[in-house]
């Protein structure tokens, strides 16, 4: 009997412990398809600002400035 009871407060504490690692494995993952999204949408912005840039860069192009001094100008220098 006292064999049976020791088998079964192993297995309940086994079975703690999987579920703990299951929750942590499944949080961690989480976790990660945040991140993944946040530096996604990071890179959107930036493309709409080098986008902008290069517009810039272009029309200053455009009006016979030299390349350094278009570049000079559109980033604020």
């Amino acid at each position: 009997m006292s064999d049976k009871k020791k088998d079964t407060k192993k297995d309940i504490k086994q079975n703690k412990a999987m579920l703990a690692y299951g929750v942590i494995q499944l949080g961690s993952a989480v976790v990660s398809a945040v991140a993944l999204v946040a530096i996604a949408l990071s890179f959107c912005s930036l493309k709409k600002e080098s986008k902008f840039f290069n517009e810039c860069v272009e029309e200053m192009k455009a009006t016979g400035s030299p390349t350094a001094d278009a570049v000079r100008f559109c980033t604020g220098g």
